[in-house]
């Protein structure tokens, strides 16, 4: 693997020296994040830690290992729920590069949650492919490598965005920053041993030539490290050998098994570099040759310089251990694929990847867990191992604070598996499709944004609206379809809500109140007098949801008081609509942490029964 020298500031001249967050010169400064304003924040104070706040405690009931984008999520969910963290990575250096730049519209979301806004804002729309025949100049017609989803109101992030995994990494660590929280970089996990009250690792932290070994004792472990932890820094020849011994380690200890296979016919070279061609534009991703033979692609990023782009050189007959290594054999396989005047001026950094299409036979065992724990291609890795992370951290949350029972812990498992299975069998088929073929088309696939991705198949899920189906398939990684929702889907959005109790009226979207460090109770009602019984009943569960009611835009709006925490005048019809309620209708959606309908139930007694499978007696 070739590296340039680590660096933490990060070049984005593409956008413009206006933007806040960026300085005259392009390079990022400090930036202010912003927080969303709660309809009541005295009613969620009491989950919210703040920023403020000194969270490093001696020892933090968790430990996180590996600080890529999944860690980092891990890490921050755990901190917005109030639960220390200690997290490390064995790099003695944060990386660089635009790696895994991919970003789908649900983890867009799962970013808003999180109340990290600027990654979207940061991050750039895909841009079309460009393709080039072998031998030719002249372009075919410009294709979409990603879909882009019809935008509603109820969509708000319908497009898949790049955005390079440096700066991904770099905007989560300053939100971790904000409470006293800091990834210790050089520092390795050898081992660990797990009973039924905590977790022992053994740490080794690197100083110079010398390793300084440590004991450290927690309650739970997330591993986040990721597919290329050994590969990185073993010669190819090596790798088989002692992959499965470091496997064997895991086997040993969580009885995983890793499913799947390896593919041969799809290994590449790829990194990051900078040239200037004359031919190429700095609009489209460029692809030169065929995915069937050869080939490489060019996609301009301002991030990497205003000459920068991330490149993948793909061949099933070369050999991609020893073209990652030499920064002129891959100048030399660039210039002989593009074919065009080339000044090539530096190579950031290089690796090689080839297919390992795998998944974990199960995420976790005792108090330890994997995410990250899938290897599916199509821009689906880095984006499924967010959002494994989500799932986790907010249940580990309430299990820590003593709120839900450790068995809750078991629906992680339950609920990520089929999703990833599914997934690896769908992106799995669009890339033989393009290895045989050399064409593109399939990978504009709607459900590679991952909106439509549900777990309706949980037990810990209720919906008495729905009677289930003997037999009835799962497809649980699927497009989205608005025209059907039920428990286990995703909770669409809802702007221009106007917000009319309590204090003075002002206009907010429902996404503005589902954070993953309580649930969230939507009562729809014609008025606010229908609710007052099922918000009664709910009062036991005051200090982990936040309730609140959605008014029809026929509703009188006159001066009432009210025992949710918010009341919301649904002025246009969106969330109406969104939400499959009609106007007359009384109907009670629970929304978890993770932004996923828990539960659409007639009242209160449904409310209770969904709770009683999260929650210890209250």
């Amino acid at each position: 693997m070739v590296v340039a020298s680590p660096q933490e500031n990060i070049i984005i001249p593409q956008l413009s020296s206006s933007n806040s967050n960026l300085n005259t010169s392009g390079t990022i400064k400090n930036v202010i994040f912003s927080h969303h304003t709660d309809p009541n924040p005295s009613t969620v104070n009491f989950t919210l830690s703040k920023p403020q706040q000194d969270m490093h405690y001696n020892h933090p009931p968790v430990l996180i290992v590996g600080a890529g984008p999944v860690g980092l999520v891990a890490a921050l969910t755990l901190l917005r729920n109030g639960i220390p963290v200690r997290i490390i990575d064995k790099d003695p250096n944060h990386r660089i590069g635009q790696r895994a730049p991919g970003i789908q519209p649900r983890s867009l979301e799962l970013y808003n949650f999180l109340d990290v806004p600027e990654i979207n804002e940061l991050a750039n729309p895909f841009p079309l492919l460009r393709s080039f025949t072998t031998g030719t100049k002249e372009p075919s017609e410009l294709q979409r490598m990603f879909p882009v989803i019809e935008p509603t109101p109820a969509i708000p992030f319908f497009t898949s965005k790049v955005l390079g995994q440096d700066l991904l990494e770099l905007s989560l660590r300053r939100h971790l920053e904000k409470y006293s929280c800091f990834v210790e970089t050089g520092t390795e996990l050898r081992s660990f041993k797990q009973s039924d009250e905590e977790v022992t690792a053994v740490l080794v932290k690197k100083q110079g030539e010398d390793e300084i070994l440590e004991t450290f004792t927690t309650k739970w472990m997330v591993g986040a490290d990721g597919a290329k932890g050994v590969r990185t820094w073993l010669k190819r020849s090596d790798v088989n050998e002692i992959e499965d011994k470091f496997i064997g380690v895991v086997r040993k200890q969580l009885g995983l098994t890793f499913q799947g296979e390896t593919r041969d016919d799809f290994r590449v070279v790829t990194g990051d570099i900078r040239l200037t061609c004359a031919g190429l534009n700095r609009v489209h991703w460029q692809q030169f040759g065929s995915m069937a033979d050869r080939s490489v692609s060019l996609r301009p990023t301002d991030e990497v310089g205003e000459d920068g782009w991330q490149f993948v050189i793909l061949g099933a007959d070369y050999d991609i251990e020893k073209i990652a290594q030499s920064q002129q054999l891959i100048f030399d396989i660039i210039a002989s694929l593009v074919d065009m005047d080339i000044t090539f001026n530096k190579l950031i950094w290089a690796t090689d990847y080839r297919a390992n299409i795998r998944m974990v036979n199960k995420f976790s065992e005792g108090r330890v867990f994997v995410a990250d724990a899938a290897h599916p291609i199509g821009g689906q890795g880095l984006n499924s191992g967010v959002q494994d992370a989500f799932n986790l951290c907010w249940k580990l949350a309430l299990v820590e604070k003593g709120l839900a029972h450790k068995s809750l812990l078991e629906t992680y498992n339950s609920e990520r598996l089929p999703i990833i299975s599914d997934m690896l069998k769908v992106t799995t088929s669009i890339m033989s499709h393009a290895l045989k073929t050399g064409g593109m088309e399939r990978w504009n696939n709607s459900a590679l944004c991952m909106l439509g991705i549900h777990c309706r198949f949980s037990d810990i899920v209720l919906d008495e609206f729905v009677t289930p189906v003997e037999g009835k398939p799962i497809n649980p990684y699927r497009a989205l379809d608005d025209t059907e929702l039920e428990a286990g889907d995703r909770a669409p959005e809802a702007p221009k809500m106007l917000h009319v109790y309590p204090g003075k009226s002002d206009v907010m979207t429902l996404f503005n109140l589902y954070r993953p460090w309580y649930h969230t109770i939507l009562v729809f009602a014609p008025t606010p007098a229908s609710a007052t019984p099922i918000l009664a009943a709910l009062e036991r569960y005051k200090t982990v949801v936040q309730s609140g009611v959605i008014l029809p835009s026929s509703a009188p709006v006159t001066p009432f008081t009210s025992a949710a925490n918010f009341v919301l005048v649904d002025q246009e019809g969106h969330a109406y609509s969104a939400y499959l309620v009609e106007a007359s209708q009384t109907k009670v959606f629970v929304v978890r942490p993770d932004g996923v309908i828990g539960a659409i139930v007639h009242g209160a007694e449904g409310v209770k029964k969904y709770f009683s499978r999260i929650l210890r007696e209250m």
